[in-house]
């Protein structure tokens, strides 16, 4: 049985007409926990927004939990990016509106319709990530740490099988920062396959697993000694 959950052959990456990966190979399997690491301008970005489908590669191929993004259509991504969670460094949550209020629009948008269910399924990830009782908040009033684990909240909405996770420790101090990554494995230890692009090396060092590195336009599986 093929359990690979992101495969990529021969694949070409281009960012400003400037090409980042070049014939790149990788594959992650269903269930791993893999960081993807790079100096800045590495591609490490440019690769993980090319797995949900925001960018096109320019040579080679995608399949990503059986799609094949050089075939996918307009109108799959969206169902597409409800099987993949996407964490960003900066939480992306929408300040006009309260906690509860931005999981409930991505809900709605993802074709959830039922309240009750809406409210449940809210109540239920805003438990797993601790933050239950900051439901009527605005992401202001929340610290960076609290923020960052609303960001996860609203992933796993819909029990994605993937979370791509881009910096989600970048503007987070070392100890917040490893209640992010505790957090990101006890959703992986549910079997949810979990990929962060990350520059913090005292995480990975502090929680061994796969490293892959992007480098000269290439990737690397490294050991946690060549870091």
């Amino acid at each position: 049985m093929n359990n690979q959950i992101i495969k990529l052959e021969g694949v070409s990456i281009d960012h400003l007409d400037h090409n980042v990966l070049d014939n790149i190979n990788l594959s992650i399997k269903k269930g791993e926990f893999t960081y993807l690491i790079g100096d800045t301008g590495s591609g490490k970005t440019s690769l993980v927004k090319s797995l949900y489908a925001e960018i096109k590669v320019s040579a080679g191929n995608i399949n990503i939990i059986n799609y094949n993004l050089n075939k996918i259509t307009k109108k799959d991504i969206p169902m597409l990016r409800r099987k993949i969670g996407i964490v960003f460094q900066d939480f992306q949550l929408l300040t006009d509106r309260t906690i509860r209020e931005n999981l409930e629009f991505v809900l709605k948008s993802t074709g959830w319709k039922n309240k009750k269910d809406i409210d449940l399924r809210i109540d239920q990830v805003l438990k797993k990530v601790h933050l239950k009782d900051s439901k009527e908040k605005m992401p202001y009033q929340l610290s960076g740490g609290e923020q960052q684990r609303a960001a996860i909240a609203r992933a796993i909405l819909n029990k994605p099988e993937i979370i791509l996770a881009d910096e989600p420790t970048g503007n987070l101090d070392p100890y917040i920062s490893q209640k992010i990554i505790d957090l990101l494995k006890e959703i992986n230890l549910t079997g949810t396959t979990v990929l962060i692009a990350t520059h913090d090396y005292e995480v990975i060092k502090n929680n061994k697993s796969r490293i892959i590195k992007c480098s000269n336009k290439n990737l690397q599986e490294i050991s946690i000694e060549e870091l």
